[in-house]
């Protein structure tokens, strides 16, 4: 998949992000063990719900369904996994694609990030689950 570095303006763009983005994910020595227990093997079905995601988020085709805080909720990750993850984000948008949509993807990993790290933060400070 050779992208000529353009922005994120359809689907297979999405699955391009994801799948490079996924791809330093899996090889980084400190988030890619979490994703990988937590996973065990079943790339493929996150991939997908990470595409439907985006595909959402950045494209407005409502395809994704659900909630994505609570798969993330009780993982063992604090503020060094989520700079990981958002470096990692940050350089794959910015080795592979330029424009309004990949700056709104910039921003949007940036902001989630940042709500994730509060949330799981606040939950894991007073000691209760946030599942209930």
């Amino acid at each position: 998949m050779e992208n000529e570095k353009g922005d994120l303006k359809s689907l297979a763009q999405i699955k391009e992000l994801v799948d490079l983005f996924y791809g330093k994910v899996r090889m980084d020595p400190l988030i890619g063990p979490i994703f990988e227990g937590k996973l065990k093997g079943n790339w493929d079905k996150h991939l997908e719900k990470m595409y439907q995601f985006w595909q959402t988020v950045l494209l407005s085709q409502h395809t994704y369904y659900g909630s994505p805080f609570p798969p993330h909720a009780n993982l063992p990750i604090d503020q060094n996994h989520f700079e990981r993850w958002l470096m990692l984000f940050q350089e794959t948008l910015r080795e592979n694609f330029f424009g309004d949509k990949a700056n709104e993807a910039m921003w949007r990993a940036s902001k989630m990030a940042e709500m994730f790290q509060l949330k799981i933060a606040y939950y894991q400070n007073k000691n209760i689950s946030p599942l209930g």
